[in-house]
């Protein structure tokens, strides 16, 4: 584990130098572009396997810059990866967020639970972002879609460094009437409900339009984060106008139970939008002085094409965390380059701000490394340890991958206080599927990859308002 640390650190400093020999003037940082889509499956893209016609503007963009094949999310859910892309670090560092925020500001697991019951169930404003920390490098920053990162006002997107922000403030809604499955209205505009009309994908990818095109004349470099909800449930197609909003019973909102097509056709209005959002950039001559990055907040669900992984969402088998990932930064990053790379999302957040440049800040010591100065180097891929662990009541799902081989562990505790605990190890080398489980052929990685995994969680878990007593050894 040292060694690799090592080799992570040499990463860090290889990337940095990588970065500035390739940026002709670093006193112009580029503008940035960051797409997340919400559920995406692995294999949902053309460009990762699927029908050409299913996402023809993602594959072309994979064309113009680099496409890795082997990124991951920092967890199974919305919330927890999205805290991860903010903050640059592991989520479990925060306390409180490593499941997704349940609609209605529920909380899903002890620490949650706690905290929901004295308002304090989201990313807490003391925290460094990504958005504050290029705001204090002369950016103007934007978020136009999907939040999910706390239902008090204390944790609004204003809080976290967004000069601008029309958000959906929850996990799910109806993408024409702006409520979740609780009936409860989702949709806001610099931290105060609003009222609008139309499809959410296409109205926050005409607010993002907008904001390039206004964009054009201005000095400062801008930090623009499109999250789409897209193509997570209710299952929507666009075109439609019900007069009235999709009943709480409606069988859409269930994650896996898509009717034919419609989530093939969100998928694509997802991919038109992020067209006119590329077009813009293109149409006000700033498509050469911007880095634009498109990645998924988890793997896909039922609904998804997740082949050849296993799993799906709210798993740490490959389908849950693996997912697509893309990044075009004209003169910097390679066109036409494929890296197998293993990366993940606190990745983006480093690599975010080494391409903005320099900073002098303490608080910027992240987890993740420069992946983009990596790829940019053309040197081959560096071998990483990451880690996963979601917990959301009754199971709790954990995971590392070291280097090719994958470890994965699904506890689960039950009534009277018993538990059961089911344990597999892979080698992703050979078998990316994960269907052979060699954790009887070799005890010796199974007790190595336990330990890994053990030390990790010491030194990251936190509870922010953890009861009496409670050390790092309890179980979540």
């Amino acid at each position: 584990m040292k060694f690799g640390f090592l080799l992570q650190i040499l990463a860090i400093g290889i990337g940095s130098a990588v970065v500035s020999a390739a940026a002709p003037d670093n006193a112009t940082p580029p503008n940035i572009v960051l797409i997340l889509a919400d559920d995406l499956g692995y294999g949902d893209l053309g460009c990762y396997g699927n029908d050409p016609k299913a996402s023809p503007v993602l594959d072309r963009l994979a064309r113009q810059g680099v496409r890795w094949t082997q990124a991951y999310a920092n967890g199974p859910e919305c919330s927890p990866t999205r805290v991860a892309l903010l903050t640059g670090r592991y989520q479990q560092r925060v306390g409180g967020m490593e499941c997704a925020i349940g609609v209605g500001n529920v909380g899903r697991y002890d620490d949650a639970v706690r905290l929901q019951m004295v308002s304090q169930l989201g990313l807490p404003a003391d925290q460094p972002t990504l958005a504050n920390r290029l705001s204090t490098r002369g950016y103007d920053t934007a978020l136009f879609g999907k939040w999910h990162l706390g239902y008090e006002s204390q944790f609004s997107p204003q809080m976290h460094g967004f000069d601008e922000a029309l958000y959906c403030i929850g996990g799910l809604m109806d993408y024409y009437h702006y409520i979740d499955s609780a009936a409860d209205y989702n949709l806001f505009h610099n931290g105060q409900p609003v009222e609008r009309q139309g499809y959410f994908t296409d109205m926050i990818t005409d607010q993002a339009v907008q904001y390039v095109r206004q964009r054009s004349e201005a000095e400062r470099p801008f930090f623009l984060y499109l999250p789409y909800t897209a193509p997570h449930t209710p299952y929507q197609p666009p075109g439609l106008a019900p007069q009235d909003p999709l009943p709480p019973d409606s069988p859409l909102w269930n994650q896996g139970d898509d009717p034919p097509g419609v989530y093939r056709s969100m998928v694509r209005q997802m991919d038109t939008g992020i067209g006119r959002v590329l077009d813009a950039l293109d149409e006000s001559g700033l498509t050469n002085r911007t880095l634009v990055i498109f990645a998924s907040d988890n793997g896909g669900t039922a609904a998804s094409r997740n082949a050849p992984l296993r799993g799906s969402k709210g798993q740490a088998f490959e389908g849950g965390i693996r997912v697509p990932l893309i990044a075009r930064w004209p003169g910097h990053l390679p066109a036409k380059t494929v890296s197998d790379q293993v990366t993940i999302t606190f990745d983006l957040t480093a690599s975010i701000l080494a391409a903005a440049g320099p900073t002098q800040m303490d608080s910027d010591k992240l987890d993740g490394i420069d992946v983009f100065a990596l790829a940019a180097s053309k040197q081959p891929p560096l071998a990483r340890t990451l880690y996963w662990r979601k917990p959301r009541d009754p199971l709790v799902w954990s995971g590392v991958r070291d280097g090719d081989w994958k470890y994965v562990r699904q506890h689960k505790s039950s009534a009277g206080g018993k538990t059961s605990t089911r344990e597999w190890i892979f080698d992703l080398g050979d078998d990316l599927s994960e269907k052979h489980d060699l954790s009887q052929q070799r005890p010796d990685k199974l007790e190595r990859m336990r330990d890994q995994f053990a030390a990790w969680e010491q030194t990251v878990r936190k509870n922010r308002r953890g009861r009496p007593g409670w050390t790092p050894h309890d179980k979540p």
